[in-house]
């Protein structure tokens, strides 16, 4: 696989105009409904946190300020290199509408925001799904020396879009009757909270921004960042844990904007401590589960030497 070296982070602001100009031109461009991935990779070598940025997305997913980075931050960080794949001529799905499925991660150290740090990002497994096409945006974090730091597959699915080389999958079964568990946080959400994050990530997706926006893309109504819920679920999950760590998110209906999201994590004990916790979110109006998931230490063998410290910042 090759790979192409970008000279910086890209802006996510230029490369949604730039898809909103394509698909004003045609939903799909020659070049796409291959198939067929890009066999490229792209990659920004020393890129550097901004600080002010950092404090904003910590202050909006109530994690405390450190010096360390949050590590639904480091997403956030990581996810423009990602969707600049999405956004070539040749990345066989129109990037606009795209809706966020499931996320899995490994954190393997603490990141202090000075580090310069190595963005690589690829696309694999393109796949039927019975709604549409998925695909899977892979990134990983290294440090200037080479040690992976951070590494994370984002699955997204182009809803509505049915390549001819991909095959659809039998429609699903039924879903196992979900009985909402005792909450132990309960999250108010406003019309503006896509636009809010949308300001502190760059990530201004037009199904986040606005009731008018997201019905252009097919939504009824605006709707939550996926990563905005998992980083904030996340971060109540470990905030008071040390030690390398993977988490896993699935998201099974999205959040309309405004919202009341029901939130339980639950916190696995073992004789050695902390050995994971389990969330949940829900509607606890319709009782329809929004999302779920688990936090779990990484075993020894999956993670770099080194301890892990929150750090305060001073």
């Amino acid at each position: 696989m090759s790979t192409t070296q970008l000279t910086e982070i890209p802006a996510l602001g230029k490369l949604y105009a730039g898809a909103v100009g394509s698909a004003a031109k045609s939903r799909l461009s020659p070049a796409k409904g291959t198939g067929l991935l890009p066999a490229d990779r792209h990659e920004v070598r020393g890129a550097v946190v901004d600080l002010a940025k950092l404090t904003d997305f910590q202050r909006l997913v109530l994690h405390s300020a450190t010096d360390y980075l949050p590590t639904g931050y480091v997403h956030t960080f990581a996810f423009p290199v990602a969707m600049s794949l999405m956004a070539r001529e040749d990345f066989p799905l129109p990037l606009l509408g795209m809706v966020h499925l499931r996320n899995v991660v490994q954190h393997f150290r603490p990141i202090h925001y000075t580090e310069p740090l190595t963005v690589t990002a690829w696309a694999e497994n393109l796949d039927g799904h019975r709604a549409g096409t998925q695909v899977e945006l892979v990134a990983e974090v290294t440090s200037d020396a080479g040690e992976v730091l951070w590494r994370g597959r984002s699955t997204y699915l182009a809803k509505g879009v049915f390549l001819p080389k991909i095959d659809r999958p039998a429609a699903a079964g039924p879903r196992p009757e979900f009985i909402p568990p005792l909450p132990t946080a309960s999250w108010r959400l406003g019309a503006d909270a896509g636009r809010n994050y949308a300001r502190v990530s760059g990530d201004f997706n037009p199904i986040h921004l606005s009731r008018l926006s997201a019905k252009a893309l097919g939504m009824k109504r605006s709707l939550a960042h996926g990563m905005y819920l998992a980083s904030r679920v996340v971060a109540d999950a470990v905030q008071t844990h040390e030690g390398p760590f993977e988490w896993s998110i699935d998201f099974e209906s999205p959040v309309f904007l405004p919202a009341t999201v029901a939130v339980a994590i639950t916190d696995e004990e073992q004789d050695a401590g902390w050995s994971g916790s389990s969330f949940t979110g829900w509607n606890p109006r319709s009782q329809r589960r929004h999302f779920s998931g688990i936090v779990a230490p990484l075993v020894s063998g999956d993670a770099p030497a080194g301890g892990f410290a929150a750090g305060t910042r001073a």
